[in-house]
């Protein structure tokens, strides 16, 4: 995906072309003798950091998750096998999609289904693969990177809260979506990113599917990260999001999720999602008030030492605590 930061003003050019909350049920009697259901909320769970710092050291464990490489099948296999131990049901999309210059790349995208019979319902995604270069980086771009933080990470929150969802069924239905071939693309051809959300979104895993809302993490668990709200994700999905940003500020996290305005516009997964499968979606990406994403972004850095378990705490909590308690509050 280019993850290209344009301004304000360039948006407003280019924008026209683009719980179970665990209730139990005690039944008492009033001052008339007669029956009644009370619905008793559940605590929300908590969110394990260190769960997902362990996700999202394993999916690193494999090496770069580029397409066409070992490490995609293998980290599948995993990914795979982990939704099956929680979701409903699990699906997989297996295809071939164009890269830039043509080449064709195997494309593996993972659906872990929860609540499947609720008609409301809740897209969670992220992008599992690896960018191939570490073009971004100051001595060698042409390295490979870990994409601790660029992928991995999303992915981790995502099945720490799939663990929950299994252990404490929520009332509204849950999805969430593992895409890959995010990253391969050229930075001169916005279309050449996001394939595997591109492909999902013309053919999505059940016919028809669709989503009150989606939520799309991207680079989550970077240490001193932040994130404003995106001006993509304002024009097409603004309740959902500011729902998500008062309910992480409620529970302790007015620090990392900001609502200072920036302009910044994001080409990202979101966007497919969006324009095509037409599912009201924001992106939670970490950015620096400067306008620039942080200094581990397309580099060799971006490793396990940039991780931290608080800004992994900080989504994953946030993500509980809307799909527990008020998932359609917006």
């Amino acid at each position: 995906m280019r993850k290209a930061l344009i301004a304000l003003t360039a948006l407003a050019i280019t924008a026209g072309a683009c719980q179970q909350n665990s209730k139990t049920e005690e039944t008492n009697n009033d001052s008339t003798g007669a029956s009644k259901v009370d619905k008793i909320e559940a605590p929300v769970p908590a969110f394990s950091a260190d769960s997902a710092y362990a996700y999202t050291a394993m999916q690193v464990s494999f090496g770069p998750r580029i397409p066409n490489t070992p490490a995609q099948t293998k980290c599948a296999d995993w990914l795979i096998s982990s939704l099956k131990k929680w979701a409903d049901t699990v699906y997989v999309q297996r295809t071939t999609v164009i890269g830039p210059k043509g080449e064709k790349l195997p494309c593996i995208n993972i659906i872990g289904s929860f609540n499947p019979a609720a008609k409301q319902r809740v897209l969670l995604l992220a992008h599992w693969d690896t960018r191939p270069r570490a073009d971004e980086d100051a001595f060698d771009k042409t390295k490979k990177l870990d994409g601790a933080d660029d992928g991995a990470s999303g992915v981790a929150v995502l099945l720490e809260a799939a663990r929950h969802f299994h252990a404490q069924k929520p009332d509204a239905g849950v999805d969430i979506l593992l895409v890959d071939v995010e990253d391969y693309g050229d930075p001169a051809n916005d279309n050449s990113f996001c394939l595997g959300t591109q492909y999902w979104a013309k053919n999505p895993h059940v016919p028809g599917y669709t989503a009150n809302y989606g939520i799309l993490l991207d680079m989550v668990g970077g240490r001193g990260s932040q994130f404003y709200m995106e001006q993509a994700s304002k024009q097409y999905a603004p309740g959902p999001m500011k729902m998500f940003w008062d309910a992480a500020n409620k529970i302790g996290f007015s620090d990392i999720f900001r609502y200072e305005d920036y302009g910044a516009y994001i080409t990202d997964d979101h966007i497919p999602v969006n324009t095509i499968a037409k599912i009201p979606t924001f992106d939670v990406l970490a950015w620096q008030a400067n306008g620039h994403f942080p200094a581990h972004w397309h580099t060799t850095n971006d490793n396990m030492t940039v991780i931290d378990k608080r800004t992994l705490q900080a989504v994953g909590q946030t993500i509980l605590q809307v799909i527990y308690t008020q998932p359609f509050s917006y």
